[in-house]
């Protein structure tokens, strides 16, 4: 299983998502444990067995075991705070931002990888998921760390095309049924 067998899946109709994924993974500038942890957070995220199972090892293997660890803590981590954050955020009623969340995050404070890296998962994560507060707070972070806005955009452009890929590759898996 590989980008390669992922790829072969993706429907003619979907050929600018194929392209695309040779693209944003395939011919990355990234660090490789950037791009991988990006990738493996991401097809979690994306909530498809179909991608999980198809990047998963390669993922793995262009990954050190903490880095592994760390990617699937930023889309565990993320999962919730992108609900609990979103939700704040559209309540029409703001005093719930200023309550105390009450929530574990603590493997934001020490994923056991390099910061930047963690931020960068978990802001792809928040991407799929879509929650705008996510998005602006570890985007700043990344930015006063000094990654360049160009950089910042490969984690939103890895995130749309594995949620895409997931979404044809679902869709085609339940038509087939």
């Amino acid at each position: 299983m590989s980008l390669d067998s992922l790829k072969s899946r993706i429907p003619d109709y979907a050929k600018d998502l194929k392209l695309n994924l040779g693209s944003v993974i395939g011919n990355s500038d990234l660090p490789a444990q950037q791009l991988w942890g990006t990738v493996l957070s991401t097809a979690i995220a994306s909530r498809s067995a179909i991608v999980l199972r198809e990047l998963e090892p390669e993922a793995k293997a262009n990954l050190s075991p903490e880095a592994y660890t760390a990617a699937k803590a930023a889309a565990a981590v993320m999962a919730m705070n992108n609900v609990f954050y979103r939700t704040r955020h559209l309540l029409s009623d703001h005093e719930y931002g200023t309550l105390r969340a009450g929530l574990r995050m603590n493997v934001i404070g020490n994923p056991g990888v390099d910061k930047v890296d963690f931020e960068f998962w978990s802001f792809a994560v928040s991407a799929i998921n879509g929650c705008g507060m996510c998005l602006d707070s570890h985007e700043q972070v990344l930015r006063k760390a000094g990654v360049e806005r160009e950089v910042v955009q490969e984690a939103f452009k890895i995130a749309a095309v594995i949620q895409a890929v997931a979404a044809t590759l679902d869709a085609e898996a339940a038509l087939a049924e």
